[in-house]
């Protein structure tokens, strides 16, 4: 099945998409904070991730339609684009937490809402368990009811892990 067929039948990103966009290397693993990753799966008329970017990090969008563009030397990793994203598609990756380990802010609209010191279950595009991780804090910073939570778990899963299972 090829990923547009795994997308539509499923809703489910097969792999990492094309065009994904991804922080430069050179910065990604030096900003402390974080930066988002956005994988907008198709072009539809969606642009909260720019408008909402308290620091302009999200460009402007010339059509509606456009998917992100992200200028890296301005994000500052505050996750304002992960709390508002209606499709899940943006989070934040932080390379510098932890020698071994990246810090993930990842929305979360289920409940219960982990709690902070909770073990999750780290999991990959198509739902697959990855790793274990453990919840650093939880915020609300749209306070619309779609949480960010800050998973810790293994830094080599960086371009992998996209979203949480809650373990109770």
């Amino acid at each position: 099945m090829t990923e547009k067929e795994m997308l539509f039948n499923s809703g489910v990103l097969a792999d990492e998409r094309a065009g994904a966009i991804r922080p430069p290397e050179s910065i990604w693993n030096s900003r402390r904070g974080g930066l988002a990753v956005v994988e907008c799966p198709q072009r539809i008329p969606c642009d909260p991730c720019s408008t909402s970017c308290p620091v302009g990090a999200v460009l402007p969008f010339r059509d509606i339609n456009d998917t992100p563009e992200i200028d890296y030397a301005k994000c500052t990793g505050c996750a304002m684009c992960v709390a508002v994203c209606p499709g899940l598609a943006c989070f934040v990756v932080d390379l510098t937490f932890a020698p071994d380990l990246a810090l993930f802010k990842l929305p979360y609209e289920m409940l219960p809402v982990p709690a902070k010191g909770d073990e999750v279950l780290c999991l990959g595009r198509a739902g697959e368990i990855l790793a274990r991780g453990k919840v650093e804090t939880v915020t609300e910073p749209g306070r619309d009811r779609t949480h960010v939570v800050h998973v810790s778990a293994p830094k080599e899963l960086a371009n992998d892990i996209r979203a949480i299972r809650v373990v109770k």
